[in-house]
Parts: structure tokens; sequence; C-alpha cells
């Protein structure tokens, strides 16, 4: 299971164990383990109910990632902040998996963003104007580039693997 401490500084248990060491806390990081599992879930969830909502302009971008050696698309889409509103690892890189990628973002909110930037894949301006007619869909190469700043700790962990 994913913790917080994983996911924003790709912490292990050892390297927390360590730091709570140099706090004067002294753990196994088998407990911090356990700790994750039992709690982990639960301050997600807290954390999530906790954020703002996201801004009404949206960038979405897509990138490549190679799992077990195949070659996969990893969408993401975040907003005007920079706050991350979904990511969809998939293996199709068509308007079927924009739109299904749309839905997913779509799904539980009570509103629509004002604007969708995206860069220049066919599939977004076809998806877009399917599922979300009345939204602005801007698609340039350099307006995206928040979208593609967001993917900089996922390329970073791969390389890292």
């Amino acid at each position: 299971m994913k913790t917080p401490f994983h996911i924003r500084f790709c912490l292990s248990f050892r390297d927390v164990e360590e730091l709570l060491l140099e706090r004067g806390v002294i753990v196994t990081y088998e407990a911090i383990r356990k700790w994750c599992r039992k709690f982990g879930q639960q301050y997600a969830n807290q954390l999530r109910r906790r954020r703002s909502r996201p801004g009404d302009k949206w960038h979405h971008d897509e990138m490549f990632l190679t799992i077990k050696g195949e070659r996969r698309h990893l969408w993401r889409a975040v907003d005007q902040n920079g706050n991350v509103l979904g990511i969809l690892v998939q293996r199709r890189h068509d308007k079927q998996a924009a739109e299904k990628f749309f839905r997913k973002l779509l799904k539980g909110l009570t509103y629509v963003p004002c604007v969708i930037v995206t860069d220049k894949l066919r599939s977004y301006g076809t998806a877009t104007r399917e599922i979300l007619p009345s939204v602005e869909h801007r698609q340039h190469r350099y307006l995206n580039n928040r979208a593609e700043n967001s993917h900089q700790p996922t390329r970073q962990r791969e390389r890292r693997m």
C-alpha cells in the first residue's frame, strides 16, 4: 500500500525509521509498515476531504511508460494551481482512451471546467467535443507546461527504477 510518505517524498520505511531516530523516537521499520497499513487509508481519506475544490482550468497531458517491458500511456490532469486531478494508465492512446479518462475525472464532480488545455493530440479534441461540448478547448504546444511539469516526479522515479 502506498503511504503519503511514499507518494510525496519517495521514502522507504527504513528512511522513515532513520528520520524518527534522529528526533529521538525509537521505532522499527516493521512497526511503521503496520501503522501505514492500519492508518494509511484513513489518513489519505482525511486529506482528500480537506482538499479544496479544483480549479476551473484543467491541463491534460500524457506520457509513455514501460511497465514489465510493455509500453503504456500515463494520462494525467492538473488544474491551474498544479493540483493533480487524476491519473490513468492505459494501453491505448486513442479517442476511447481519452473519453475514459475524461469520464473518470468528471465522476463525482458537481461542475465542469471552463477551459481544458491540451497538447495537439487529436484524440483530446474528439473526446472533448463529445463529452464536454460546452467547454473551451485550447490545443497548443506551450500552453500545457503545467501538466508537463507534473510528470517530473514520475520520470524521476522511473529513472531510479
